[in-house]
């Protein structure tokens, strides 16, 4: 429920239970595969990527580590930009196979799969698909790894920002809640993952306007934050940005300003000047700007935001119709009415194409 982007990252976190031990020699023909894999990605040869890909899976006996199971999520990102959904489909189901066939249906690293898929659908708007394979990948951790186990909690988080965004905030703020209670019973009330956690919670307060309780929760996420990760980290940029967002929603923009602009500077500085989130946080301080009556400046980063956005998520992606939107708003403000309506309408085609 964080105010981010959403990145695909399959098998993100790291896999506690018990695999197939796999040989050294294994291992290093597995890395070597992903290698070439990516390799052949740069040169746009998708098909020779999934070959290396798959071969990689094979040698890692079906429980890789991330670096194949990213890269496999990364293809499927890439096939989705390019507007060939069942390209990406047909990757998941290829992965799905064959751990299935070597681990078994239930397997946790299986629910890591799905979990990813689902996490690609739901960043693409595609809710109920989303809710199916999150759903199936709880149930597998449910019962392999007890109902008290971290990545259960990791599955909840996830069904809740799902729910939340369809409007079923109740539900939400239950997944959140018994989230939060294995993380605080399993890992301590100060452990890194509570952070995310507590955002998630403070999203769903934020939208129900318990503004209070929501500002209390992000200031606690964000000190977790700094005092593991400390004051320069990506994480911690975007817990500067949810508490900024709440300060706007509020009307609070002198107090909301200087969290974006940190929020800003940090992400540039570790993630360099054209990566989605300097986006996210480019359009989030444009907005600022264009409530202070600052258009000029608003406008630049609009522009820059959307620069970013299309080059790195592609020219239909939701964002990208997101920005379009938001720089739509401005030059109404800005009384320029023919561009306005020009990235309007092209918001709405973006928006029409993924419902369709």
């Amino acid at each position: 429920m964080r105010d981010k982007r959403f990145t695909v990252i399959l098998g993100a976190c790291v896999l506690s239970f018990l695999v197939p031990e796999v040989p050294a020699q294994n291992v290093l023909l597995s890395e070597w595969h992903v290698d070439s894999g990516k390799r052949a990605v740069k040169e746009r040869h998708f098909d020779e990527a999934e070959q290396h890909y798959f071969a990689a899976l094979k040698e890692a006996a079906g429980a890789p580590g991330t670096r194949v199971t990213e890269s496999i999520a990364s293809l499927a990102e890439l096939y989705l930009t390019e507007g060939k959904p069942e390209a990406a489909e047909r990757l998941f189901r290829r992965a799905l196979v064959l751990q299935e066939r070597m681990l078994g249906r239930e397997h946790p690293a299986v629910a890591e799969t799905l979990k990813s898929w689902a996490a690609l659908h739901a960043d693409h708007g595609q809710d109920e698909a989303a809710e199916r394979l999150y759903t199936q990948a709880l149930a597998i951790q449910e019962k392999t790894l007890g109902p008290e186990h971290p990545d259960v909690a990791t599955s909840l988080n996830s069904l809740a920002i799902l729910y939340k965004g369809r409007g079923k905030y109740d539900l939400a703020e239950r997944l959140c809640a018994r989230a939060l209670a294995i993380q605080e019973k399993v890992l301590g009330p100060e452990h890194l993952d509570m952070a995310d956690t507590l955002n998630n919670l403070a999203v769903l307060y934020k939208t129900q306007k318990r503004y209070a309780e929501a500002e209390d929760l992000y200031r606690r996420a964000l000190a977790i934050q700094e005092k593991h990760l400390g004051r320069e980290h990506p994480d911690v940029a975007v817990s500067l940005s949810n508490l900024a967002n709440l300060y706007f929603v509020l009307g609070w923009y002198h107090e909301a300003e200087p969290l974006h602009e940190r929020a800003l500077a940090i992400r540039e500085k570790r993630l360099g000047p054209e990566h989605p989130d300097v986006a996210t946080s480019l359009n989030n301080l444009a907005i600022l700007y264009n409530h202070q009556g600052k258009h000029a400046e608003a406008e630049s980063l609009f522009k820059r935001a959307l620069a970013i956005r299309e080059k790195s998520l592609g020219p239909e992606h939701p964002k990208v119709a997101a920005t379009l939107e938001n720089y739509a708003a401005l030059l109404w403000a800005m009384e320029r009415p023919e561009e306005a309506e020009q990235f309007a309408a092209r918001a709405k085609a973006i928006r029409s194409k993924q419902g369709s």
